[in-house]
């Protein structure tokens, strides 16, 4: 009979899933025991890099990514990044190896309460009864981690399990869509056909659904102006289509403001709404219907207004098109593009962006975790596919650098460029090692205003004053950390080198980071 390490090897490839992220320890050791050459282990110098860079692989390829971490430790450090993998939808296979059973009542050294730990950021937290029950646990999480919502799933192994005797479990095919209720498109339809004045808000379950050309569809026979909610985990809708309006900020009041206007508001794949700072005020003006489409049940639950309907976002937005007539309405305006802002020393954001904005390729990746300076981000890059723009839904840090990492493994033809700010980059810098040690020709562009200014923002819209401690980073020289790692890289201060050298880092055909100092005007929270 074949060992559980055996039979858990042949499960995996049934399940394409012979790509392994990990940062190993003595109780994974096991698990990695006779490792095949028809699969690729992925290390991470940090389990926070591990997850992350699974985490991108898994948004590349729209397939659960498989990650391995060092017991409690190890869970530990990557909790940060599995708060974004949860909050991104993002599905994972996340296991972790527990002491051996024959001890692990006596609590040695690296026994873990890892089911504990991992589980109010999973679907499912879970250690196997049985050493025989570990790969029918594995295929299982790999579904769950598939069906909508999607997310990360854990499962605690003891490290003795691995070589227990087992036969193969059958193997299973699960169906990863839910259909929405045809009346409940009936009724959402004619919401949408009595509306003097509609409007579209959108938001990542679009991209996860990869239904662009249903929410353009969609759009376009309601000839309604469409926004992008705040966070953008992912766009929800092409930013160069005229009736792309832009991003709502993340306050009541002034969302409630910018959609006054309209008397029903169509929302795909978003939550109604996300807030960030307080600022209060109604939802949205009395009289204006809003109608939800989900795939999550929870995210329609927790809907402060409106009608929601659970599904699958593209199957929804589809339905919902059918049911609907060309509107006889005149679309609005397409909203004027930014002027070119001028170059100074030390530049500002506006111009760093725009140079970014004129490099990029058409088909270019963009992963963003430039925090106080994402809103000038949106203001010129934009993107028109449901992959090419990615950053963390929960709002921390640590995410994005190793995530681009992972995207450019999944998507090896497309380029990839991370955006980040200075604290951020600093993180999960050791992801640069794994760049150049696997050919993740990522271009990482750092924002540098030597602080953390989105705080600064913070500080400023709450009134705490100027003594409030920790919010400058002086002294930290990115290039040489990048080059100790093995990414090239240089220091851009004034504007007229800029764009060549960006231009150079993205034809560089290797890692390479660009560091980019800019002013440190403190940017307004709310624009």
């Amino acid at each position: 009979m074949a060992t559980v390490r055996d039979i858990t090897h042949k499960l995996l490839r049934k399940l394409g899933m012979t790509t392994v992220f990990g940062n190993p320890g003595s109780t994974e050791l096991p698990f990695l025991k006779d490792f095949p050459d028809d699969f690729r282990y992925i290390l991470g110098l940090q389990e926070a890099s591990a997850l992350g860079m699974a985490a991108g692989y898994a948004q590349g390829t729209g397939r659960a990514a498989l990650v391995n971490l060092h017991t409690a430790p190890g869970l530990g450090n990557a909790m940060g990044v599995m708060v974004t993998a949860y909050h991104n939808k993002t599905p994972l296979v996340v296991t972790a190896g527990q002491q051996d059973r024959r001890h692990v009542a006596l609590e040695p050294l690296l026994t873990g309460r890892l089911v504990d730990l991992a589980k109010p950021y999973v679907k499912r937290s879970y250690e196997p009864v049985r050493a025989q029950d570990v790969p029918r646990e594995i295929q299982r999480a790999y579904h769950t981690a598939m069906q909508p919502p999607r997310g990360p799933v854990f499962l605690s192994i003891p490290m003795d399990d691995w070589d227990a005797e087992v036969e193969m479990p059958p193997l299973r095919e699960v169906s990863h869509r839910t259909a929405p209720d045809p009346k409940d498109l009936d009724r959402a339809a004619e919401i949408l056909r009595a509306s003097q004045n509609p409007a579209i808000v959108v938001g990542p379950g679009v991209a996860r659904s990869r239904s662009f050309d249903e929410a353009v569809a969609l759009a376009e026979k309601l000839k309604a102006p469409v926004w992008q909610e705040g966070v953008v985990a992912f766009a929800g809708f092409p930013q160069s289509h005229p009736l792309f309006m832009g991003f709502l900020p993340l306050a009541q009041k002034v969302i409630s403001e910018i959609l006054s206007p309209h008397d029903a508001i169509l929302v795909l794949g978003s939550p109604v709404f996300t807030y960030y700072p307080y600022v209060p005020g109604s939802v949205v003006r009395q009289g204006t219907r809003v109608v939800q489409l989900t795939e999550d049940p929870e995210e329609a639950a927790a809907a402060a207004v409106g009608t929601s309907i659970v599904g699958d976002v593209a199957l929804a937005a589809r339905g919902l098109s059918e049911l609907l007539p060309e509107m006889e309405r005149v679309a609005p305006p397409a909203k004027e593009p930014p002027p070119a802002p001028e170059a100074s020393v030390p530049m500002s954001v506006d111009y760093a962006m725009n140079t970014i904005a004129e490099v990029l390729p058409e088909d270019a990746v963009v992963v963003d975790e430039s925090t106080s300076s994402k809103v000038i981000l949106h203001k010129y890059v934009r993107t028109n596919d449901p992959v090419g723009y990615h950053t963390s839904a929960a709002g921390g840090l640590g995410f994005c650098m190793p995530a681009s990492m992972g995207l450019k493994l999944a998507l090896p033809e497309r380029p990839v460029v991370c955006v980040i700010g200075d604290g951020s980059s600093m993180y999960s810098i050791q992801a640069l090692w794994s760049a150049a040690r696997y050919g993740a020709n990522v271009t990482t562009v750092v924002i540098n205003n030597r602080g953390y200014s989105i705080l600064k923002g913070f500080r400023d819209a709450i009134g705490a004053g100027e003594k409030v401690p920790g919010l400058d980073l002086p002294g930290i020289d990115i290039v040489q950390i990048a080059r100790g790692f093995g990414v090239d890289g240089e220091r851009v201060e004034k504007p007229d080198s800029l764009k060549e050298t960006l231009v150079k880092a993205l034809g560089a055909g290797r890692p390479y980071l660009v560091d980019v100092a800019v002013d440190t005007a403190v940017p307004k929270l709310m624009r």
